[in-house]
């Protein structure tokens, strides 16, 4: 026992091996201008429908919460992506790298949760429009708010049961750009077998479920918009979904061939590209999709920043 305790790995090197890292401050540059848009963006989006009554709805509400497990989601990783982008290299705590991982995935379970509740609502909004201000209350809204925030933090409990029961004593190097489940199983020593199988079982109940989910939502209502005889109404219904649609498939699509894969195949270079597309250039690309492909939210930021600037006039 004294041998192996002398052995055990107390921090992790991080490493990327993208060939763009051949030109770190170009890289560096662009993750932190990526950064500043997704920060900026998610925070117009809170900011927006919170100032415009008109957006006080269910969906709104969702997105707002949406928007906020985003800014969350990067600050997490966002600074190790950041050094090892500019350095390279990145050495890390062991008890950083799991913290961070408990966090990541924490706010990923919220995310994947609540694209799915935002799915339930488009399906009440088309399939069942006369019922929707019954099904969809205040307080139903609220309580699913509550169980995707809830469920997150009871997956954060769980791994920090699973991850911080490991040892590590083998290699200590990771490569990627931030602390990840897979890759740290495999430098794991000892039995992992207990947290294999429940990365299987949250990977089904976060991942495969909901997505399952959300195609079963949008087959009904596709299936609806379907029935609708003017080819003007089926465009607009669908305008309405069309937004949390193209969010939903980014980032099912990216995360489910991340998470899904064996784990004797984990990790190679085009899997870190996605790592960091998934990471970095989703958050930043929810506030764009939905302010661009929406124009109830680009009325809103019209509506509100035409205001600010007509105070400003008066004020001159």
């Amino acid at each position: 026992m004294d041998g192996k305790n002398e052995s055990l790995v107390i921090e992790f090197m991080l490493v990327g091996h993208l060939s763009i890292l051949k030109y770190p401050k170009l890289l560096f540059t662009l993750l932190v201008i990526i950064y500043i848009m997704s920060q900026i963006g998610n925070s117009l989006i809170i900011i927006v429908v919170k100032l415009d009554s008109r957006l006080h709805t269910p969906m709104y509400f969702f997105l707002c919460n949406l928007s906020l497990v985003e800014i969350f989601y990067t600050t997490d990783s966002f600074p190790t992506i950041l050094s090892v982008s500019l350095a390279g290299v990145k050495w890390l705590p062991v008890s950083g790298c799991l913290l961070q991982i408990c966090f990541f995935h924490f706010l990923g379970a919220v995310e994947c949760l609540l694209l799915t509740v935002m799915a339930y609502d488009r399906y009440v909004a088309i399939c069942r429009p006369l019922h929707y201000t019954i099904i969809m209350s205040g307080t139903t809204c609220l309580l699913l708010a509550v169980i995707c925030w809830l469920s997150g933090f009871f997956n954060f409990l769980a791994l920090i049961f699973l991850t911080f029961r490991l040892h590590f004593c083998g290699p200590k190097t990771i490569a990627n750009f931030f602390c990840d489940i897979p890759p740290l199983l495999k430098l794991a020593c000892g039995d992992i077998s207990i947290n294999k199988i429940m990365l299987i079982i949250g990977d089904v109940f976060v991942g495969v479920l909901p997505c399952l989910f959300i195609v079963i939502s949008y087959a009904w209502i596709i299936s609806t918009i379907l029935k609708i005889h003017s080819s003007q109404g089926r465009k607009k219904v669908f305008s309405t979904c069309a937004s949390h649609l193209t969010v939903v498939c980014i980032f099912f699509t990216t995360s489910l061939l991340i998470y899904m894969k064996p784990s004797s195949s984990y990790f190679s270079g085009w899997e870190e590209l996605l790592s960091l597309v998934y990471t970095v250039v989703t958050p930043m690309l929810n506030p764009l999709i939905y302010s661009l492909r929406n124009n109830e939210v680009k009325a809103a930021m019209k509506k509100v920043f035409s205001s600010k600037s007509s105070s400003k006039t008066v004020r001159t």
